[in-house]
């Protein structure tokens, strides 16, 4: 293993985007709010290519990669995205936003070092054990799943199995928590973190994405929930993705500190926005930082360097190491 890697931040939450018309398997499928919210992404991460770009895919990539050659983290995990499936196995068709293969992260990593591969996988799908299976043997690192948006309630006794799966090869999970409008949302219900008790309680390392902050003036805040949750099961953790958005960074204070502090992993949830401006009105970071770092064009430093200055401990940036199902963690197949 990799120790010298492992001593740099790496970001364990960031998005692969692609339309595969370049062969990768991706699709989006967006409209209305959510296609302009899109190009607003595509925008401020600078990126050159349009949507519909034969060439988006790789552009999107190479992005990435540039972005992360040129910051102060040293890895990625990037993330899959599954279609959306009825409790009964079926998909849902036209009910998911984008959707990103498996296999592609896997290559993705194969190909390129910096990058770690995080797969997706529905619970409800007919293969969701063999593919957990195969993903694992494959280099997986960790799971990760929207619960609201992919339309899983997590504490389905009959999704046991495939929990138990997933903790007997240490293979953490990545549950997006709290409200969500980048995506389209099936079930609000399960924005609720509570639905997360029952991987928790076969042994799954669980990551709370966004600590079930509240996206939309609407959401409910589930970040009480969340905290008191973390003092019942030492294996939930939560991330720090897009707090530097309106909404979501409320809650910042608390996640800087103990008890919480030692349970915060470090993500950028890019392409979402990221703006210390929000930071700023709440008193988080000062003018000068705010005004420094908004100015540079590199999404991923911005993003680091507001989340110090706001005051996450250095073992922040580095603690999903302990977490992520590498070499030294894996497990034999029974």
């Amino acid at each position: 293993m990799d120790t010298t890697r492992e001593q740099k931040a790496i970001d364990m939450h960031l998005h692969i985007v692609g339309n595969g018309l370049s062969g990768s398997g991706c699709w989006v499928n967006v409209s209305g709010p959510h296609r302009v919210l899109a190009s607003f992404m595509l925008k401020h991460i600078g990126l050159n290519a349009g949507l519909n770009s034969p060439d988006f895919d790789r552009v999107y990539v190479e992005n990435v990669r540039t972005m992360l050659r040129n910051s102060s983290i040293g890895s990625a995990v990037i993330l899959a995205m599954d279609d959306v499936y009825s409790e009964d196995g079926a998909v849902m068709k036209n009910a998911g936003t984008f959707f990103v293969p498996n296999d592609y992260v896997l290559k993705l990593a194969r190909e390129h070092p910096e990058f770690l591969p995080a797969v997706s996988i529905h619970p409800a799908r007919k293969d969701a054990i063999d593919e957990l299976d195969r993903c694992v043997e494959a280099g997986a690192v960790m799971m990760k799943c929207l619960p609201n948006c992919h339309n899983i309630d997590c504490g389905n006794v009959q999704y046991k199995k495939f929990w138990e799966r997933m903790a007997f090869h240490r293979l953490p999970l990545l549950a997006h928590t709290g409200g969500e409008h980048t995506v389209r949302v099936i079930n609000k219900k399960y924005s609720d973190p509570r639905i997360l008790r029952l991987p928790l309680e076969c042994g799954v390392t669980v990551i709370a994405a966004h600590c079930a902050t509240k996206s939309g003036m609407t959401d409910p805040d589930y970040f009480p929930v969340f905290a008191e949750m973390t003092t019942q099961h030492p294996n939930l953790y939560g991330d720090n993705s897009a707090m530097n958005v309106p909404l979501r960074g409320k809650h910042i204070p608390e996640c800087t500190k103990e008890p919480l502090a030692s349970r915060i992993v470090f993500g950028s949830d890019f392409p979402v926005p990221v703006s210390g401006y929000w930071a700023r009105l709440r008193g988080f970071v000062n003018k000068e930082t705010q005004k420094k770092w908004d100015k540079n064009p590199n999404v991923l430093e911005r993003d680091y360097q507001l989340k110090k200055a706001m005051g996450f401990a250095d073992e922040s940036f580095t603690r999903i190491w302990k977490l992520l199902r590498l070499p030294a963690t894996a497990s034999r197949f029974p």
